[in-house]
């Protein structure tokens, strides 16, 4: 299995996820999202450091299945990803990812709600998602 990041895009905050071979995702820190002039610089840190192979970004569908001008928003960004660091990306539907991943640290801390820690944490279940079921949401299908 390939060494893979998870991504859960955000303007102020990008969530990060890693796996390697053994195919668990494990959240990272989050980094400053798009807004950040030096976002580029530390994700590729990020992809040097765990030795990536391929990008698992969420994709933000609708609950009814449309695609809303914040999946354009990732479709631009998925572009840039492809054209700076040249590795495969993949997009995963993730639909009530942020909710789970919330849910999930409230049911762990009661404590002041740490946004990079969700993001990261939607990350996780995004590219553990894409681990387990392989469902990729492929241009055709947008």
């Amino acid at each position: 299995m390939p060494n893979l990041l998870g991504v859960d895009y955000g303007t102020k905050r990008i969530g990060l996820a890693w796996s390697d071979e053994l195919g668990i995702a494990l959240p990272i820190n989050a980094i400053p999202g798009v807004d950040d002039s030096n976002w580029d610089v530390i994700f590729r840190k990020i992809l040097e450091q765990k030795k990536i192979d391929q990008i698992v970004v969420g994709y933000p569908i609708h609950m009814d299945g449309s695609v809303g001008l914040r999946a354009k928003e990732v479709d631009g960004f998925i572009h840039e990803l492809e054209s700076i660091f040249k590795i495969p990306v993949f997009r995963v539907d993730e639909r009530l990812t942020s909710v789970a991943a919330e849910e999930g640290l409230n049911k762990i801390s009661s404590k002041k709600k740490d946004l990079g820690k969700i993001d990261s944490s939607a990350a996780s279940i995004i590219l553990q998602d894409f681990i387990e079921n392989k469902k990729v949401i492929s241009q055709s299908d947008i």
